[in-house]
């Protein structure tokens, strides 16, 4: 009983199941049961037949059957023989008779006329029970015509015979589909040669590799092994200030490189400008690195000397970074506090940000140097440093853990008992202050004033207020050098004044915080931070309050502990 049609169910073998390859002299046609007779039927589209073979469907005028139309591909009318040899191959009835059509009429064949007869003998192969035998000769003839004829297809032409011979069972090392795949190659357009890209040593090398947009990806060893080879006559102060910019924007405390650049500002200091030199040591300051090289204070000295009154902004700029290396020489801050330099910049557009540079020097020449008796900023030029958020902590807002250590704070302590991001003067904006009574409990920021009295020698010492305050300070992950443990000089600089100006301080690294899961976790580790102290919080207060070693004191006026970062390069060093 036979299978009702869709039904799916096991079928035994069959013996002529595939392709059967006839051998010379021997008719050849499909198996009843094979691919190719699926692929060829009558009633397979050409969409169906693309679509097997993952191949974009071919235009009607090729295979579909009595789709032709009058036009030829060119879009001229067809010439009544050629449309009359279309007709005879379409309604061909054997592979011997379409041979026949196309071998018999050669001036009236058309290159569109090879994809018809391809499509007709497909056709009768799968369209009858019992395919006509094909003679090995007359498959070998079509061949022939096809590759005697392909070099005046187009490439649609190529492309449809190419993916019927395909259909077909061609082989495809056969000479019909390699003669189709080389004409192919001729009608598409040449790769153009990839550009040649020149020999780049040294100097160059390094230039290029800084120069393009996404130089960051280069690594730390090719910007060395680029500077190493580099000639002096190479390294030009271009080359050199694009390398600094670089190790300042990308956080990247490379000894080698940073003292290359020393090296270079000392060897070509009679060649630089100021505005060239504030870019060379801007590294150094934001990097927190102090160089190896004896020359480099001296260099900077006189630089500064000499071309203090060109550029003020530069001369600015430079000690700005030499206040961040605890470095100031004096004569330069004689010049830069001088009334004449102060008026001088207070008709340029650059006035604000000279006075706010100004004034984080003053407050530097008041916590840190001690021993200077030069002129200071007047009063009244003063202005806040840093009234907000550094901008590096604004635009990384999202991945700071400010949020979640308030909201801690919040639960454990209560909102009266902490304030968050309060500017303390003269300007150094803090994440969280904490007002601390002397027995250890935690009072409420709204009784106390938060501030301490600035400059610090101002208040008599017995009338001071005994209420401690204590900064909580967020170190994060961008808050150091790239691959370090160094403090950014301006995070440094910032946490050494609040600690001059009498402030406890209490870092919270980005490590500790990220360990943290959950609100509760990190509350628990609030909770020993601040009890580590001996502080207490709630209605009994606590008992005695001893600054644990976890803070951060700083005594007022000591010029010899180390900076945040350590080493060399944070001693304080005041230079005449």
């Amino acid at each position: 009983m036979r299978r009702p049609r869709g039904e799916l169910g096991p079928r035994a073998p069959r013996p002529t199941e595939g392709a059967i390859c006839a051998g010379p002299g021997e008719p050849w046609s499909p198996s009843p049961n094979s691919m190719l007779r699926v692929l060829l039927s009558a009633q397979a589209s050409s969409a169906r037949l693309s679509g097997l073979l993952l191949l974009p469907p071919v235009q009607p005028y090729c295979l579909g059957p009595n789709k032709w139309g009058d036009r030829p591909p060119g879009g001229a009318p067809h010439a009544g023989p050629v449309q009359g040899l279309q007709r005879l191959l379409e309604q061909a009835r054997s592979p011997g008779e379409l041979l026949r059509w196309l071998g018999q009429n050669p001036t009236k064949v058309r290159a569109h006329h090879y994809p018809v007869a391809l499509r007709r003998l497909g056709q009768l192969l799968g369209s009858q029970p019992r395919p006509p035998p094909v003679e090995q000769a007359t498959l070998q003839d079509l061949s022939q015509l096809i590759i005697r004829n392909c070099p005046s297809f187009d490439i649609h032409t190529i492309h449809v015979c190419l993916h019927l011979a395909v259909l077909l069972g061609f082989p495809s090392d056969g000479p019909l589909v390699c003669a189709l795949e080389q004409e192919q190659r001729y009608r598409l357009p040449p790769k153009p040669p990839p550009p040649l890209q020149p020999v780049l040593r040294g100097g160059l090398r390094l230039e290029a590799a800084l120069s393009c947009p996404r130089f960051q990806r280069h690594p730390q060893h090719h910007l060395i092994r680029s500077l190493a080879e580099a000639r002096p006559e190479e390294l030009t102060p271009h080359v050199m200030v694009l390398l600094a910019q670089h190790l300042a924007r990308h956080r990247l405390r490379e000894p080698q490189l940073l003292e290359a650049i020393a090296h270079f500002l000392v060897a070509q200091e009679a060649q630089l400008n100021s505005k060239v030199v504030q870019k060379l040591v801007l590294p150094f300051g934001r990097l927190n690195y102090l160089p190896l090289e004896e020359q480099f204070m001296p260099c900077l000295e006189r630089i500064l000397a000499r071309e203090a009154g060109v550029a003020p902004l530069a001369t600015v700029n430079i000690l700005m970074s030499l206040c961040q290396l605890r470095c100031l020489p004096f004569r330069a801050l004689h010049f830069v506090f001088s009334p004449g330099f102060i008026s001088h910049i207070s008709g340029t557009p650059h006035a604000p940000i000279v006075r706010r540079y100004l004034s984080l020097l003053d407050t530097a020449v008041e916590l840190e140097l001690p021993g200077y008796r030069g002129p200071r900023l007047p009063r009244r030029q003063q202005v806040p440093i840093f009234p907000q958020p550094l901008i590096t902590d604004r635009a990384r807002c999202k991945y700071s853990h400010k949020d979640i250590v308030a909201e801690g704070l919040r639960q454990l302590l209560g909102e009266e008992k902490y304030r968050q991001d309060l500017t303390v003067p003269p300007g150094y904006c803090t994440d969280f202050l904490l007002c601390v009574s002397s027995s250890g409990a935690v009072l409420p920021v709204r009784t106390q004033d938060p501030f301490l009295p600035y400059p610090p020698r101002s208040c008599p010492y017995t009338t001071r207020d005994p209420a401690q305050r204590v900064v909580l300070m967020l170190r994060e992950r961008w808050h150091f050098c790239r691959d370090g443990r160094v403090l950014l000089g301006s995070r440094a600089l910032r946490e050494r004044h609040l600690g001059l100006m009498g402030y406890q301080l209490l870092p919270l690294p980005f490590e500790e915080l990220e360990s943290q899961r959950g609100l509760s976790q990190l509350k628990s580790y609030l909770r020993q931070k601040l009890q580590a102290l001996g502080l207490r919080w709630g209605p009994e207060g606590g008992a005695g309050w001893n600054p644990s070693p976890l803070f951060h004191s700083y005594p007022a006026h000591t010029h010899t502990r180390p900076g945040i970062g350590g080493g060399r390069s944070t001693l304080l060093r005041g230079r005449w």
